[in-house]
């Protein structure tokens, strides 16, 4: 497998865990720690600059010492807003691609960045997909993007189109396949306990 580039690398953390009650996800507590820690213990050692998609105020996330960068639409039109953000962060850095995740997912996977970049389509394009019995089930918000997609995806979001897996089936997507765990997400007070659970077990 070709060692890809240090790609750039967002964190998208702008969602708001209506079904956790409300708050910040990736800063609630897992295993003693904000659950944006235990990203961070897995993607800073594939990725080359990191970076959070998150509004209001970025204090709340000082300690972590990354750029915060809020959505450049208005009424949080979800999380392909942080992936045109993702990519104007980059484009600004001279990078050519950039990869996003997620900031509920701990178990992100430690090869995401190699085995993305293997995975490139024709345009330049790669999504995470969990193995399933009936096929890969795509985690588009594991993804990585070309930034010469940035006017497209920009137009788009204009016309109010807003799912992340249909901008990307437009423009072909590779795809790399994991055992569907590693993407387990926290979206409920049981997700976390059965990732407390998880973590203790290792």
């Amino acid at each position: 497998m070709t060692s890809p580039p240090r790609i750039p690398a967002l964190i998208l953390a702008g969602g708001r865990a209506t079904r956790m009650g409300g708050g910040d996800k990736p800063l609630m507590a897992l295993a003693g720690r904000p659950m944006l820690a235990h990203v961070l213990d897995r993607l800073r050692p594939q990725a080359g600059p990191l970076a959070l998609n998150a509004n209001g105020d970025p204090a709340r996330f000082a300690r972590f010492g990354l750029p915060v960068l809020p959505d450049s639409l208005p009424d949080r039109p979800g999380p392909l807003a942080g992936v045109l953000v993702a990519m104007d962060w980059a484009r600004d850095l001279g990078a050519a691609h950039v990869l996003t995740v997620p900031g509920d997912s701990p178990f992100l996977p430690p090869d995401l960045a190699a085995r993305l970049w293997a995975a490139r389509g024709p345009m330049g394009l790669a999504l995470a997909a969990g193995d399933d019995p009936q096929g890969p089930r795509d985690h588009p918000t594991f993804g990585l993007w070309p930034v010469a997609l940035r006017d497209d995806l920009a137009a788009t979001l204009a016309a109010d189109q807003r799912r992340v897996r249909r901008f990307a089936e437009h423009h072909q997507p590779g795809r790399a396949v994991w055992p569907d765990a590693v993407f387990a997400n926290i979206n409920t007070p049981a997700d976390l306990a059965l990732a407390e659970a998880r973590l203790a077990a290792f």
